[in-house]
């Protein structure tokens, strides 16, 4: 008999609780792959759309919510004529309730500004002019809220007409309700006001004159702070927020696995006394017994972390389609989460089996003559 067959003997045993001891590893795995993949995915999906729409430096004030503070729109005359800076778009990005998606992306664009650049058109025009009375839809927004052009669209109290669907080459752009600023501004009552200026920097910048333009952005407009496009989702106060929470939740389940794996571990050295007592009789040294509850612990981690991986991509899967989420984050299930996950359950396995196999090598061979 090899080692290792003794190792999965040592498992199968007791088929039904190592099957609830899988359970609740896989639980505690299938949270990390879902709440970690999801809160990167939100700082992907943002920064796809920022550089879809060309922007290299975001203004904004990221507090403790997913939206920017508003702040003047007058603002983005202090920074005109900054080095490097080649051209600014105004632009309010709010989270709101939209007839029955509870929460959709309204993206509102100074006209004339860069941030149209990227739409192309599937069917219909764009507005003709700053205060027409119309938005356009990303083909995801269009398919979540079900319009076409010609529809109305409930915005607060008004009813715009639909009169284009684009995509926007990215999953955020897609999902988004577009305007001009000055109707959203109307519409919401925020009339010289904004919360995000996408920047755009000359052709050859390089990353030290981009911090610098950076630092004089922030200097020069003290109620926002300017980043370079991606790291300002990275770098918020909420994001952080949203980081922490998925990695306190995850650990709290990973913690449920952890006591599972080593309740079942010290069970199994409670009831297999007489065994490792006739290993240790027949010339196993202690350090052995040692590797072996330590090898079925983590093969024990191992499975459970594949199990979890599985189940945390297919809840991911499920809830990215449903109309809450579609069109605003694309989850982050890369190959290098799905490892971190499996590597996590397995030392969580080997460190719940560390205290039961303690225990074992403490066993004396004098028991094998037990009954």
């Amino acid at each position: 008999m090899t080692f290792l067959s003794v190792v999965v003997r040592g498992l199968a045993r007791r088929p039904v609780r190592t099957g609830l001891t899988l359970v609740g590893i896989s639980i505690g795995i299938a949270a990390v792959v879902a709440l970690v993949g999801m809160s990167r995915g939100f700082e992907t999906s943002w920064t796809a759309g920022m550089k879809s729409r060309g922007t290299d430096i975001v203004v904004n004030s990221m507090g403790t919510t997913l939206t920017p503070k508003p702040f003047p729109a007058a603002a983005r005359d202090r920074i005109v004529g900054l080095p490097h800076l080649a051209a600014t778009c105004a632009v309010t990005v709010e989270l709101m309730s939209i007839e029955n998606s509870e929460m959709t992306i309204v993206s509102a664009r100074e006209w004339g500004g860069f941030s149209w650049s990227n739409l192309k058109l599937i069917e219909g025009r764009m507005p003709k002019d700053a205060m027409e009375r119309v938005v356009v839809l990303g083909k995801t927004a269009a398919e979540v809220l079900h319009k076409k052009i010609g529809d109305s669209i409930q915005i607060e109290t008004e009813e715009p007409t639909v009169v284009g669907i684009f995509d926007g080459g990215a999953l955020v752009e897609n999902g988004s309700v577009v305007l001009s600023l000055p109707l959203l501004q109307e519409i919401t009552g925020t009339q010289g006001k904004i919360n995000i200026i996408d920047v755009r920097v000359t052709p050859g910048t390089t990353q030290a004159e981009m911090d610098e333009l950076c630092r004089q952005i922030s200097q020069r407009i003290p109620e926002a702070r300017a980043n370079i496009a991606g790291e300002h989702i990275r770098n918020s106060q909420g994001y952080r927020i949203i980081r922490a929470m998925s990695w306190g939740t995850s650990s709290l389940a990973i913690l449920v696995g952890v006591l599972g794996v080593m309740n079942t571990m010290l069970m199994t050295v409670f009831e297999r006394k007489q065994e490792i007592s006739v290993l240790l009789a027949i010339g196993w040294k202690r350090s052995r017994i040692v590797q072996m509850i330590l090898w079925e612990s983590g093969l024990l981690g191992l499975l459970g972390g594949l199990v979890g991986v599985i189940f945390g991509i297919v809840g991911v899967e499920l809830l990215k389609s449903t109309p809450a989420m579609r069109g605003l984050l694309e989850p982050d299930l890369s190959p290098g989460l799905v490892a971190l996950a499996v590597v996590i359950a397995v030392i969580v396995g080997v460190l719940s089996g560390v205290y039961p196999a303690w225990r074992s090598s403490r066993l004396q061979p004098s028991m094998a003559l037990q009954g």
